[in-house]
């Protein structure tokens, strides 16, 4: 079940921002004092360690594109990587959790 949650609220996020051009990117997020764009790379960074740690690699820096527009497949991207990496159960769910977070964040 968590593989389903985590594949439904990253989709429900990239249909929420998959559309968005350079101005509401650069936006401040509802929480906090970081630009929407900056909210989305800090949750790809996220993911991206937990694929890692579940992998047993080293961790390693997701880069910063200049393109905003490339945020929801770089989510997309390492969500399918947290997958095929067998993440337990409790890995996914909090996944989840926190794509919804950065979502209601948004």
């Amino acid at each position: 079940m968590s593989v389903d949650e985590l594949t439904r609220a990253v989709d429900l996020l990239v249909r929420q921002v998959g559309h968005w051009q350079g101005p509401r990117w650069g936006a401040t997020a509802t929480t906090g004092n970081a630009s929407r764009a900056a909210l989305v790379h800090r949750l790809v960074q996220e993911i991206a360690n937990r694929a890692a740690d579940a992998e047993g690699q080293p961790r390693r820096t997701v880069p910063r594109l200049d393109n905003d527009l490339t945020l929801p497949d770089q989510l997309r991207v390492v969500s399918a990587d947290l997958v095929a990496a067998s993440a337990p159960a409790a890995v996914l769910a909090d996944a989840a959790a926190e794509v919804a977070a950065t979502r209601h964040a948004l």
